[in-house]
């Protein structure tokens, strides 16, 4: 709740601009995408790939921006024992998964109920894929986030990183379109797989993906162990006000 209070105050709209954010981006995107008709397969719905492909993104990338800078607004609390730096990271995640996963059904509920896009063909494959992608933000912004607090470089190492990322996660496109030397390359990064385990999700027979869960998994757990650990780390390292 503080950091609801802090980041959006308690006047206007306040906490609703947790999901209009996002919702206000992938909107606009899809909204560019549909008018200038930029998309590489005609048979799949523009909004459709837009809204699955931006609300991906937004979900792991506002995840680690967050954790970036979280704990000198928050050192005050530091001085309570029973507060840790694990919990300020916490709350800002909770915060942007939530805010992305609202966002991600309030469009596609309202996209289907005006005919804009097709109801998905498995919904329990996308909400696994989702939980996977929410992971994977949450261990890379542990990891980020501690090493931002240690290191000032790596914060503006990241914002170059998470703009090349950006295009690379798969929100633009398939890898079955890709060429195969391509599709190598592109599937070692770990956004891809989740991304186009959604999409498979939503779109069916009507698309090939390309995903492995066991190296997913094995990279989210290998995250959120390196995370924990620097976590602690940075913890020792942190002198409430």
């Amino acid at each position: 709740m503080r950091e609801i209070v802090t980041r959006f105050g308690r006047q206007n709209l306040g906490f609703l601009w947790l999901f209009l954010e996002p919702m206000a981006f992938t909107l606009g995107v899809t909204a560019l995408w549909t008018i200038t008709g930029a998309h590489h397969d005609s048979h799949l719905s523009i909004t459709a790939f837009a809204v699955t492909g931006y609300s991906s993104v937004m979900l792991w990338r506002n995840t680690v921006l967050r954790c970036i800078g979280a704990i000198e607004p928050n050192l005050s609390l530091m001085f309570h024992r029973n507060v840790r730096l694990l919990d300020i990271f916490a709350s800002r995640i909770i915060l942007e998964v939530a805010g992305a996963t609202i966002s991600f059904i309030i469009l596609t509920s309202v996209f289907i109920f005006v005919g804009w896009m097709e109801p998905p063909a498995d919904v329990l494959k996308i909400l696994f894929a989702w939980i996977l992608l929410a992971w994977l933000g949450t261990s890379l912004a542990l990891v980020i986030g501690s090493l931002a607090t240690q290191f000032e470089v790596i914060e503006r190492i990241w914002h170059p990183i998470s703009y090349l990322l950006f295009p690379l996660s798969g929100a633009l496109f398939m890898v079955n379109w890709l060429p195969s030397a391509v599709r190598e390359a592109v599937l070692w990064i770990p956004m891809v797989h989740a991304t186009e385990m959604i999409r498979e999700g939503y779109f069916g027979a009507a698309v090939r993906a390309h995903y492995d869960l066991v190296y997913l998994s094995s990279v989210c757990l290998s995250l959120t162990l390196i995370g924990l650990a620097l976590v602690r780390e940075t913890e020792r390292l942190v002198e409430p006000e």
